[in-house]
């Protein structure tokens, strides 16, 4: 049985807070989940005896003894996580309160299908568990993040443009060949938006994760939730078009501003000015390397390279454009960038803002922040645990049908 199952919902609502805080104090945990201290150290004692709860040092002293920090326990098991992109994926096993005690990233190529990047993912897991001295039934839950729209009831991708073998695949059924723990599915950009939320401790309601890499997504929180949509497909902002007379994208209609300034697109405008002899730098990268990347475009716009420069601040013009109108839509109070082009530097940065700033209305923009997202490359995997452990918490640990 499962160790949440028999849970009442005080328990529940402990548990939770000790999970999204990274660990409290009795007192701090009472006040958050506004419970009496009688109510919530009575709650405290029963969830220690169960072995949910650890304590696991003393805190700085405010004035008198110094309280225990409580988090989920360790004992507990591990969580699985995986984060798929399209050109890469990454694996990791982590504690319930999301230390990563192993990880591993390659490259990979999600159009070769999930019969083969799903066994790549399970041996990684394999590996890593043991690694770890773990095994499949230490497992508490399992969380995967897909670069593509995902039905988040049932777990399976729809349509989605850049991996179309995988349309209706249950990503699920595959991997509980091996682990009897409840698996969890997402879209890639909606985990970085819960890593962050995480991180951050759930003290921002309201913001913005923008995934810019071979395609471009955005992650929504709103009122302290990952806003998915009716359908799930809520965030697809790459197909937005931000030049109706632009190249043709891959979902069929022109412009998109994933076609102008997506990882892609940016290597392609970065050939075309080493072929044409616009950047003799990037022509000089092209003949030693074969092909070009955006790292080798902020490689040259660093070096001052006016052709790179120019095409580092078109993609983030065009990016802004596309959030300017998100901007003035939702209001976040922050938008964090993430993906591949966090690479490329602060130009494309100083770019996106100057282009939101520019376009958005002065109350949207008036505390605005933006800033490359603080968890960098571990924000999928980060999110993938924060997924896992999260629903299995809320679930109760049922596994989704």
């Amino acid at each position: 049985m499962s160790p949440w199952a028999e849970l009442s919902e005080t328990e529940q609502t402990l548990l939770d807070h000790v999970f999204w805080s990274g660990g409290l104090s009795r007192d701090a945990l009472a006040q958050r989940a506004t419970f009496s201290k009688t109510r919530s150290n009575a709650t405290v004692a029963g969830l220690l005896a169960q072995g949910l709860l650890e304590e696991v040092g003393l805190q700085a002293s405010s004035g008198g003894r110094r309280p225990e920090t409580l988090r989920l326990h360790r004992g507990l098991g591990v969580l699985l996580a995986a984060d798929l992109g399209a050109t890469g994926l990454e694996v990791a096993v982590l504690t319930p309160d999301l230390q990563v005690l192993a990880s591993h990233g390659e490259a990979a190529d999600v159009r070769r299908g999930p019969g083969l990047v799903l066994s790549r993912v399970r041996a990684l897991m394999s590996q890593l568990l043991q690694q770890c001295g773990r095994q499949p039934r230490d497992v508490i839950a399992i969380g995967i993040g897909v670069p593509g729209p995902v039905d988040f009831a049932s777990g399976q991708l729809v349509n989605p443009p850049l991996m179309p073998e995988w349309d209706s695949f249950s990503i699920r059924d595959d991997l509980r060949a091996d682990y009897k723990a409840p698996v969890f599915v997402d879209n890639d950009v909606n985990l970085m938006a819960l890593g962050e939320l995480w991180r951050l401790q759930r003290s921002l309601a309201n913001f913005l994760v923008i995934k810019v890499g071979t395609g471009i997504g955005c992650g929504i929180v709103c009122h302290g939730e990952v806003y998915r949509g009716a359908d799930g497909s809520a965030g697809d902002v790459g197909h937005i078009c931000v030049d109706p007379h632009g190249p043709r994208c891959t979902c069929g209609n022109l412009g998109c501003v994933e076609a102008l300034a997506a990882g892609p697109a940016i290597a392609q405008q970065a050939t075309e000015a080493a072929q044409s002899g616009e950047s003799p730098m990037l022509a000089s990268l092209l003949d030693e390397r074969g092909t070009l990347t955006p790292v080798d475009v902020a490689q040259a716009s660093r070096a001052g390279d006016a052709a790179a420069n120019a095409i580092v601040q078109r993609a983030g013009t065009h990016i802004g454009q596309m959030l300017a109108s998100i901007v003035n839509f939702f209001n976040p109070s922050h938008v964090f960038i993430g993906g591949g082009v966090t690479r490329i530097g602060p130009l494309f940065l100083a770019s996106l803002r100057q282009s939101v700033y520019h376009r958005s209305l002065a109350l949207s923009t008036r505390h605005l922040e933006i800033a490359y997202s603080p968890l960098g490359d571990q924000a999928g995997v980060v999110g993938a645990g924060v997924l896992a452990m999260h629903e299995t918490l809320k679930s109760r640990g049922v596994i989704p049908s």
